[in-house]
């Protein structure tokens, strides 16, 4: 018992009974204004994450709930900063390890995007922590938590809706780091009415756009990265369809089915060649069997909105058999259109792609579908996977890829292609023997218009300025004959039953509907044993510089054509009027794609005028900056000799850059010179003189200070350090004029490395 007790006594449990009683120290926060401004970044990030969730789900409403409780928990944790608050604390831990089960039960539910399970978690986390801010660094804590919340909202985003809540944490995070700094420094009050910081609105504003320009500007030249990284790629909730997959069925709103009458007066029309009218809202082109004698308008709405490393034509099926007024795919049984399964633990099908000669590269795009569209998925030419929440996709002879159901509002998916360049060298090198599969389908012309067509093409070609020999040429040059020699007939009389859409095209209307240019093309090019077929899908659509989205709305929806060259596969021609030659893909190199795509946004907002002088300018600078840097890249290619070339240029370049930036240093240093006073001049290039020969002046030294620092010089320099020295101080806070020509021949002593006797001697008489 005795030693029990002498144990109970000792000195070292007494003093770990004395170290848990005794407080620990804390140095809690007490700037209200830095907690405020703090607070506000969290809600801005919370708030921030709910609008751009909105985007691609419902809309969650977290922020109703988590901005209120997180005040709340501020206030509380300002009030009770200096109090140790165990139980609180206890409670905290407690809560923090449900809401880590909450995320992981999340994280399977929505294994198809975890970036919501990610925000829940970190709005949770946020939200308890927020009763526990006594110090500076659980403030930090809190900042960082904001700033990976709003992160979160950019990757959701897909609206401009993002944009003023990113100014909005800006303009509070420039008085937070200010705010922050100075409390490091000790120089925070207690009270709001007494804190005086250099938070002038004027400075804070110019800080805000200096950080705006340069985050803009670093935004507009910085190149898309060329694959992501992790391959869990955005896809929706998956879709447990229930009943028969039928391959061959296409679920186009816009056609009639089953025989139903149609107060439009379409009907069987959208089958066959019976005049009527397109539906207002959905594609005509967009079906089995398609009918070009239709007339109408569709009314603009936004369709889906795509996130790409490369604009593109977005693909979604072919047609390979021409019926005189229409297009219809040959090979639509259940038996030619093969359905794939993916496995059970992954979103992502492997698709058949084309093997091809030609380079390619691969180019990722995520898809929203933000208004109802048929059960034909679009994508970018050549598709080799896609991540979709179906459990099985068919794919057609054509490459069309097709759901199970309808493309309905807010499904998310994703396609990687393995895009190819086009190059117009090899495409000429192209074989002209055609395998059975393609000659036996991309070549069918009705024998009626035949011979005529075959004839108006080939006398088109003759007549060219230059023989053209090669398909790919052949068939670049009919597309911009059409585009140029033929017009689009907005009041396009409706075709007779037995008249020929393109023989009409070409010979009576000179023109047609736009998607009537692409028929008359892939006829043109069939009659002169050139494979093609027509392809629709929807133009790249309006770029959002701000989100990285392509906004696509119904009316992008057109048709082209597709040309086959073997050994490289189909590339596309597009000979509507107003549109370019090729559409656009990876075969552009732009040096500065992300910033032309700014311009063309901004050039909406300017006169034609000027958006034309600065088109040309920028052409030609981007030709020359293109042709310069192919120019010496191929150098490394050619050899010894290139590559011996290649680092003389680099040599060069980087002497002549050297060179320039000395020049433009001096040129600003004797532009502020000129700006000073001839006395604070002197002073100036003195200790610049003096920094460089490594005698720097200290930022707390005096004038006087410093020169009686000097006395280690030589006593030329010496002497002539505080002559200057004390004529500064004299003019600066006396108001003494000095001689300034005395004053520059003491510059000249400074900076003279050996003294010269006998003018030496002279001055000093003087």
């Amino acid at each position: 018992m005795r030693l029990s007790k002498l144990s109970l006594r000792s000195p070292r449990l007494t003093s770990l009974k004395q170290q848990w009683a005794k407080p620990a120290p804390v140095e809690p926060e007490d700037s209200l204004l830095l907690r405020l401004f703090v607070q506000g970044l969290v809600t801005v990030g919370i708030i921030a994450t709910d609008i751009a969730a909105a985007d691609v789900v419902d809309a969650i409403g977290t922020s109703l709930w988590a901005v209120p409780v997180s005040f709340v928990g501020a206030g509380w944790s300002y009030v009770r900063r200096r109090q140790r608050n165990i139980p609180v604390k206890f409670c905290i831990a407690i809560g923090m390890i449900l809401a880590l089960a909450v995320f992981f039960i999340q994280l399977w539910t929505e294994r198809h995007d975890t970036r919501l399970a990610l925000a829940g978690l970190l709005i949770h986390l946020q939200v308890l922590h927020s009763f526990d801010l006594p110090r500076r660094k659980d403030l930090g804590y809190s900042v960082v938590i904001g700033l990976i919340l709003l992160s979160v909202a950019a990757t959701l985003s897909q609206t401009i809706s993002f944009a003023p809540l990113l100014l909005l944490f800006l303009v509070m995070a420039l008085p937070v780091l200010v705010l922050d700094y100075r409390s490091r420094l000790g120089l925070t009050a207690n009270r709001l009415h007494q804190v005086k910081l250099d938070l002038a609105p004027k400075r804070l504003g110019v800080m805000l756009l200096v950080v705006l320009g340069l985050g803009l500007s670093l935004f507009m030249l910085m190149p898309r990265f060329p694959g992501y990284q992790l391959r869990s790629f955005p896809v929706s909730a998956p879709i447990d369809f229930q009943g028969e997959f039928d391959q061959s069925s296409i679920l186009n709103p816009g056609y009639v089915r089953g025989g139903l009458d149609d107060p439009n007066g379409t009907g069987e029309g959208a089958w066959g060649t019976v005049p009527g009218e397109v539906d207002d809202e959905f594609y005509y082109g967009f079906n089995s069997q398609i009918n070009q004698n239709l007339r109408g308008e569709m009314t603009p709405r936004v369709v889906m909105r795509v996130r790409s490393q490369s604009p593109g034509f977005w693909r979604v099926l072919a047609f390979d058999r021409y019926t005189g007024q229409g297009w219809e795919i040959s090979r639509n049984e259940e038996e030619e259109v093969q359905t794939l399964t993916r496995p059970r633990w992954t979103f992502r099908f492997t698709l058949p792609w084309n093997v091809t000669l030609n380079r390619t590269r691969e180019v990722v795009q995520s898809y929203t579908v933000v208004s109802r569209l048929p059960n034909l998925i679009p994508a970018l030419y050549d598709p080799k996977e896609l991540y979709f929440p179906t459990s099985e996709i068919a794919i057609d002879p054509e490459g069309g890829l097709r759901s199970p159901v309808a493309l309905s509002e807010g499904l998310t998916y994703t396609i990687v292609s393995e895009v190819p360049y086009r190059d117009r060298t090899l495409l000429r090198s192209a074989p002209t023997t055609l395998p059975p599969y393609i000659s036996n389908h991309y070549l069918q012309v009705p024998e009626a218009i035949a011979p005529r067509l075959r004839e108006y093409t080939e006398s088109i070609l003759a007549a060219a300025p230059n023989p053209i020999t090669a398909a790919s040429e052949q068939a670049l040059y009919l597309t911009q004959y059409l585009k140029q020699n033929y017009r689009v007939q907005p009041n396009l009389p409706f075709f007779d039953e037995d008249e020929d859409l393109t023989e009409a095209f070409l010979f009576k209307y000179e023109g047609g509907y736009p998607d009537h240019f692409a028929t008359t093309l892939t006829l043109m090019l069939r009659s002169i044993g050139i494979p093609a077929r027509l392809v629709m899908g929807f133009a790249p659509g309006e770029f959002n510089p701000f989100t990285g989205y392509y906004v696509v709305r119904n009316t992008d929806a057109y048709a082209m054509t597709e040309v086959f060259f073997p050994k490289y596969g189909w590339f596309a021609f597009d000979p509507m009027p107003g549109h370019e030659l090729i559409p656009p893909s990876i075969e552009e190199s732009r040096v500065f794609g992300v910033l032309q795509q700014f311009w063309n946004w901004m050039a909406g907002w300017l006169p034609s005028p000027v958006t034309g002088v600065i088109n040309r300018i920028w052409e030609w600078l981007s030709q020359t900056l293109g042709r310069a840097i192919g120019w010496f890249t191929a150098l490394f290619t050619q050899g010894w000799a290139g590559i011996l070339t290649g680092l003389a240029v680099l040599t060069g370049i980087g002497f002549l850059g050297w060179i320039g930036w000395s020049g433009w240093q001096q040129w600003r240093y004797t532009r502020w010179l000129a700006h000073l006073p001839p006395m604070e001049a002197i002073y100036q290039q003195m200790l610049r003189y003096l920094a460089v020969a490594g005698f720097p002046k200290a930022p707390q030294q005096t004038p006087l200070e410093y020169a009686n620092g000097c006395q280690e010089q030589p006593s030329h320099r010496a002497k002539a350090i505080e002559v200057i020295c004390r004529a500064y101080v004299e003019w600066r806070y006396g108001g003494q004029m000095p001689d300034m020509e005395e004053m520059r021949w003491q510059l000249r002593e400074v900076k003279r490395r050996k003294r010269e006797g006998g003018r030496g001697k002279a001055k000093e008489g003087r």
